[in-house]
């Protein structure tokens, strides 16, 4: 491309790209460069999932990427760490004492030195390659990721085999979808088109969630459960299906493990036990159950929010259940949806290079870093934080910052703007945007790789995760040939796979065209006989895995750790059941700090049930403290039926130093992990608020 335009003598091409955010729609992208510079974001039109359309925060990526407040130089801190006081240096510099700080802490214990990224970027490159190699090699301390769906994965990989599920392309043909602990119209947009498609055929569309959210709020009826109780509505829709011989008898004898035992387990969840669990009427569930197993195709979408709390990760591996029991993988409209993750088959081990670990390293848990950073034997000395901004989004902020205050933990933080987490940082690294670098994409939410290209040289003296990593490892005397991997070589590695469904996707087509389709049937009904990747190849109701990890093999209600049924004299002091689904405008923390997505955020606010509202004498508009023991935060109350009764919402993640007092919602977040994945439980949490005379303006 690259062509001068017939019209100017301005020099015009479109570089193929992908989003490269935490959201299951990974959107292929058009970058519109004229004379060096990007002018035009848009989507790729010839995508056959995302077709063109970027979601409001992507398609200001423009904004992003030449915001006046990116990170463009190498800085060192001069100030106390919090207070965000930098000064500049040379990459030379930056480097040399990096190298110099980790030589001399692995010299005495590699595991004083902690990693902490997350999915900033998802792209295979600068999101799990060469950094990996770098600190796998290092010897350091490895990091558990789970903040976001690990529960939900091992959950689903009990009942399934793997991070598999029904293609979302096919949503559109189905009759009846269940919308159960997700919002797509902020987190799934591409799924939600297709959705709006089926309602529009005539299909019905039910949210099952604790927050009238705007998807719910678009849906033809909402249920919403109390938080954390969906496995026991699960449960009860089970209980109604099989006593009422509702289930597929055939699918169930020919592709299922266990059916009888599961049938003696629904019977301890009649819909009356259910709904007093729930918070429900037990008609409403029953009702559910039999619209369910009575429509064909039926389609579920499942996403992250509904398995963070205790009981998650049997949650979803519950929920994942119900299609196999009614038959619904039969058709390519039918089945759930959690992550189509596992479709793609990518050679991790080559990308990551776990075989280069020169230790028997510890694992620390992202989900309790906080207690890591403070009381870790051996303590963590150094960390390398990228892709992240665990100050704002790690649970239980208070422990998470006391740990950054160390004043003996040397903090390196690469970023794009100074986050949080920056503010607490000893060396803070420039870092490149999606716009400026390379690198190949898989997907949760669909079923293609995309390639991203650089449209632009990097800014300043910005450099991608991969090149640092690079940098470093030559600086600590890394020899081996992976280090000199280069970014399309990395992408190449990725894509070499034996996998059938990988055939015919190699790194210079896919660079040409921007993303391509697995190779699976255009009608994929992938469990329609069975050929689950379990160990038995059949949806395991009764599951020897989940035995041999000390879980119920079957399908169980596990209750939130805090709630008023489970922890009577907390909620005493703490009555509310508190989440803090994701905000709208931000994505996480990324766009947080933009200026087009704070105006139209406005500013951070509770929901509250006007019943709650009142008996705290809380008007709309007023000022409020949430908290609990861990500690609070001050934003405005919004009084209206969104929640239930018993339930607020802090819609999320806000910068700290952009919030009214400096803290935010995962001030009273707990650190306490799920019951699989040691996944973080953000949505497991009691409160109390009250009005204050704070304001929140």
């Amino acid at each position: 491309m690259g062509a001068k335009h017939p019209d100017s003598a301005v020099a015009r091409k479109i570089v193929n790209a992908a989003c490269p955010h935490d959201c299951p729609d990974t959107c292929g992208m058009h970058i519109t460069v004229e004379n060096g510079v990007a002018v035009k974001v848009e989507g790729a039109k010839d995508m056959p999932f995302t077709q063109g359309t970027l979601c409001t925060k992507v398609a200001r990526y423009l904004d992003r990427t030449y915001s006046k407040e990116r990170v463009l130089y190498p800085q060192k801190r001069v100030g106390a760490k919090g207070e965000g006081k930098f000064a500049r240096i040379s990459w030379d510099e930056a480097l040399a004492t990096i190298a110099a700080k980790f030589k001399e802490i692995a010299a005495d214990d590699p595991q004083g030195i902690l990693p902490c990224s997350y999915a900033g970027t998802m792209g295979l490159a600068q999101y799990a390659s060469m950094d990996r190699r770098f600190f796998n090699k290092l010897g350091a301390t490895l990091l558990d990721r789970t903040l976001c769906s690990s529960a939900g994965k091992v959950g689903m990989k009990i009942t399934l085999g793997g991070l598999v599920g029904m293609d979302p392309e096919r949503f559109d043909e189905a009759k009846l979808i269940l919308i159960w602990g997700t919002n797509p119209i902020v987190s799934n947009l591409h799924l939600w088109s297709r959705v709006q498609e089926a309602k529009r055929r005539g299909a019905k569309v039910i949210a099952i969630d604790p927050y009238r959210s705007l998807t719910a709020a678009k849906c033809d009826q909402h249920i919403a459960p109390l938080p954390g109780s969906d496995a026991a509505l699960a449960l009860g829709m089970m209980h109604v299906i099989v006593n009422e011989g509702l289930y597929d008898t055939d699918y169930v004898a020919k592709y299922t493990l266990g059916f009888e035992q599961l049938k003696a387990r629904v019977q301890d969840y009649s819909p009356q036990k259910a709904a007093a669990i729930c918070g429900l009427a037990a008609e409403e569930i029953a009702v559910l159950a039999r619209e369910y197993a009575g429509t064909r195709p039926a389609a579920i979408r499942l996403n992250y929010g509904m398995q963070r709390h205790s009981g998650g990760g049997m949650a979803v591996r519950t929920i994942t259940c119900l299609p196999a029991l009614t038959g619904q993988w039969r058709d390519a409209a039918g089945g759930v949806l959690l992550s189509t993750g596992d479709w793609y088959s990518l050679d991790h081990a080559a990308l990551e290079r776990p075989d280069l670990i020169p230790n028997r390293p510890r694992t620390i848990n992202q989900s309790a870093l906080g207690d890591a950073l403070t009381a870790a034997d051996p303590p963590v000395r150094a960390i390398y934080v990228y892709n992240n901004n665990p100050v704002a989004v790690c649970p239980d902020s208070q422990k998470v910052i006391a740990g950054f205050k160390r004043e003996d933990l040397f903090t390196v933080v690469h970023e794009i703007f100074l986050t949080d987490t920056a503010d607490y940082a000893d060396i803070v690294l420039p870092a490149t945007t999606q716009l400026e670098h390379y690198d190949v994409h898989k997907s949760y939410g669909h079923l293609y790789v995309l390639a991203n290209s650089p449209a632009i040289a990097p800014l300043g003296e910005a450099k991608p995760n991969s090149e640092v990593f690079r940098l470093l490892a030559a600086r600590m005397g890394f020899t081996e040939d992976c280090f000199k991997d280069s970014d399309e070589d990395i992408c190449r590695q990725a894509l070499a796979s034996s996998n059938p469904r990988m055939a015919g996707i190699e790194w210079e087509a896919l660079k040409a065209q921007g993303w391509q389709r697995l190779n699976v049937p255009a009608r994929f009904a992938p469990f329609s006989e069975g050929n689950f990747p379990t160990p038995s190849g059949k949806c395991e109701f009764y599951s020897e895995t989940a035995q041999g990890m000390g879980l119920d093999p079957l399908p169980v209600y596990t209750p939130p750790r805090e709630s008023a049924l489970s922890a009577p004299q907390l909620a005493k002091d703490y009555p509310l059941a508190f989440i803090s689904p994701p905000a709208r405008n931000f994505l996480n923390s990324s766009f947080a700090n933009l200026a087009f997505a704070l105006k139209e955020a406005g500013e951070p606010y509770l929901d509250v049930h006007p019943i709650d509202a009142a008996a705290r004498g809380i008007a709309e508009g007023d000022a409020v403290r949430i908290y609990n023991g861990r500690g609070s935060f001050v934003t405005k109350a919004r009084v209206s039926e969104r929640v239930r009764p018993g339930v607020v919402a802090a819609p999320s993640v806000w910068w700290k130093k952009l919030s009214p007092d400096g803290r935010n919602a995962n001030e009273v977040t707990s650190q306490a992990i799920a019951d699989m994945g040691g996944a973080a439980t953000y949505y497991d949490c009691l409160v109390e608020i009250e009005r204050t005379g704070a304001s929140s303006t």
